[in-house]
């Protein structure tokens, strides 16, 4: 017998009786003077059918904008009777962005988290594809990169040629700032990662596991490996105005437990002007000081 999806659909929305399931993915959006791109995030986890989550937004705002916003609670609503149980918190002061991602971290109870960023639309089947990925795989991560779709017709056939598939499992494997593997990067840049499912001979539902420097905008991880990487603990060794963070925290995770990208990515970027626009100290850089290429 087939187990009912996760996601309840309009005529159960009034049932009382209907008590959401026990969440499998705790998803965590941290936010910050987003309200369109935050609408459109909601919505695309509203079209998530499985497996079973719990999504908690972080909002560092200035005022009380999400609670003022309809669309926004709008959304929120439609997530709470589908049985994704929404939370919104608000979490000052700022600290930054590695010490907000550490802060949603330890208030996480399931088995796995997503780190969603509030500008990245999710197309249906992502979160199911990503779980599906990380239990067949057996690793630490395994995330979604965020393409921009205003790039489909530019074609960079030179940044996709790091591109290398984990053919025989994914293995734990140590990268730092000009390593061997960080040239991967590239491949997460316009939408190489559209055209390079498109040349391959994935069908729909398949996806395959590939090689990263990291991931960022839609990473899934197993909880505990997060936390026995270290989470994010570093933000006391960064100002507020940091950038990578993510990154430093992924390179701790490959080391201990492997890491991957999935293609096809479902994630799209909203392409909106980023809220961190001082990027001057980047987190690798501090973490990893104090050791040798």
């Amino acid at each position: 017998m087939t187990e009912p999806r996760s996601r309840r659909g309009a005529v159960e929305w009034a049932r009382e009786d209907e008590r959401p399931r026990e969440p499998v993915i705790d998803v965590l959006v941290p936010t910050s003077g987003r309200i369109t791109e935050l609408a459109a995030v909601l919505a695309g986890l509203a079209a998530q059918d499985d497996p079973a989550f719990h999504v908690t937004v972080s909002d560092q705002s200035d005022g009380h904008a999400l609670a003022d916003d309809p669309t926004v609670q709008a959304m929120l609503r439609v997530l709470a009777v589908q049985g994704r149980t929404p939370e919104v918190v608000r979490h000052l002061p700022r600290r930054g962005l590695a010490e907000h991602r550490d802060w949603l971290l330890r208030r996480a109870t399931a088995e796995y988290v997503l780190f969603l960023d509030d500008d990245v639309w999710l197309e249906p089947g992502t979160l199911q594809a990503l779980t599906e990925a990380i239990e067949q795989l057996d690793c630490g991560f395994v995330g979604a990169a965020q393409q921009g779709l205003s790039y489909l017709r530019d074609r960079r056939p030179e940044e996709q040629r790091p591109f290398q598939p984990w053919v025989d499992g994914v293995h734990p494997e140590r990268l730092r700032l000009g390593t061997p593997g960080t040239e991967r990067w590239t491949l997460h840049n316009a939408a190489n990662l559209v055209h390079i499912a498109a040349d391959s001979d994935l069908q729909p539902n398949d996806w395959l596991a590939y090689r990263v420097a990291w991931v960022a905008g839609c990473v899934l991880y197993r909880r505990e490996a997060l936390l026995q990487a270290g989470g994010f603990d570093f933000w006391r060794d960064l100002p507020p105005e940091h950038a990578g963070e993510d990154v430093a925290a992924q390179w701790r995770v490959m080391e201990r437990f492997g890491g991957a990208g999935l293609l096809p990515s479902g994630a799209v970027h909203l392409e909106t002007p980023t809220t961190i626009p001082d990027r001057t100290v980047d987190a690798p850089g501090v973490v990893f000081a104090d050791e040798a290429n």
